[in-house]
């Protein structure tokens, strides 16, 4: 069983920065052949697709939401997928949770993800 850990999150003013980071639990499972992605569900709300990033790092997606102000990376080295949030808004508010997928290609669908981490909650204040 693969289990991810989401790590990051907290409370920052509207305008602010975090960067969320993911990785695996234990070390014996790796996510650098497989693409991964960002989502985020606020209370009230479905999931919604922030971010996803293939295999290399080498393509990304974004929702149109966080377009220009978020960033997915990703170091397979230290198999670590992260999550840069620049000039961060209230409505950014919600548990954001780190996906793999055990494909060759990522998606935008939430369905279409085999392993989701516990989340971590960012809190955006006005």
């Amino acid at each position: 069983q693969v289990q991810l850990v989401e790590s990051g999150g907290g409370l920052v003013q509207a305008g602010g920065s975090l960067r969320l980071s993911c990785a695996p639990s234990r070390r014996t499972f790796t996510f650098s052949g497989y693409p991964m992605a960002w989502f985020r569900q606020a209370p009230g709300k479905e999931r919604e697709f922030v971010g996803a990033i293939n295999w290399s790092g080498g393509s990304t997606s974004y929702g149109d939401s966080v377009k220009g102000r978020f960033t997915i990376s990703r170091d397979n080295a230290k198999d670590t997928v992260y999550l840069q949030m620049n000039s961060l808004k209230p409505e950014d508010t919600a548990v954001y949770y780190c996906a793999l997928r055990v494909s060759t290609e990522y998606s935008a669908l939430a369905r279409d993800y085999h392993y989701w981490g516990q989340g971590t909650q960012v809190t955006v204040s006005s």
